[in-house]
């Protein structure tokens, strides 16, 4: 298998989603009374556990499902991201949000090279980004109740740091996913589009709270 075949596809999917999220989120925030339906507590629970429930259905069952059902839940869990996403476009200047999406892209970009060309293997620091990852939740939810501006600074300088890490990560799996011919192709391109558009997106939003012109 030539694995230089499946990165194109994994990230035209990546982009894919990422276009029906800004889209959604920005067509969303244009309508206030949609905004404000949204964004009621019984909606936003229902928005979260279906965004769960797709995540882990694609992680999960990846290498059963039909590779139409795979596009059809990934492609939804984008336009349900976009719901949520629809917040950013209000509270943030939309020249904050354009040029810190050009950065994000940038570190991607850059972190799926060094995942794509280098000799290491990552596979090992699976388990540590993993741990890191739980510590940034249990850190979050600390500082819900403290509400300290530096902690949260400081958690979102974490956070960007891990998930570039995990871009670089999640590049090498993929590779490594279809060069096992264990998974069929459109489903491989789905599950890295899917690992790489969370990257993405965490890394945005970090971003966005370090750097993004509140309005």
């Amino acid at each position: 298998m030539n694995e230089t075949k499946i990165m194109p596809k994994v990230f035209l999917w990546m982009f894919i989603g990422l276009a029906i999220t800004f889209l959604t989120g920005s067509y969303i925030a244009n309508r206030p009374t949609m905004i404000l339906e949204m964004f009621k507590p019984s909606t936003v629970l229902i928005l979260f556990v279906v965004e769960i429930v797709l995540v882990v259905a694609l992680t999960v069952r990846i290498h059963k499902m039909n590779p139409i059902t795979a596009k059809i839940m990934f492609m939804l869990y984008s336009f349900v991201t976009g719901i949520t996403f629809s917040s950013i476009f209000v509270v943030y200047n939309i020249s904050s949000i354009i040029y810190i999406f050009l950065a994000t892209s940038l570190l991607m970009l850059i972190f799926a090279l060094i995942g794509y060309f280098t000799k290491m293997d990552l596979t090992k620091i699976g388990t540590f980004l993993f741990m890191a990852i739980i510590g940034i939740l249990i850190m979050c939810i600390i500082n819900m109740f403290v509400g300290n501006e530096n902690l949260n600074i400081l958690i979102s300088i974490i956070s960007v740091i891990v998930f570039v890490i995990y871009i670089a990560y999640d590049v090498q799996k993929v590779k490594k996913l279809y060069m096992s011919g264990n998974i069929p192709e459109d489903n491989v391109a789905i599950y890295g589009a899917l690992q790489l558009y969370l990257d993405f997106i965490n890394i945005f939003l970090d971003l966005l709270r370090l750097f993004g012109d509140n309005n």
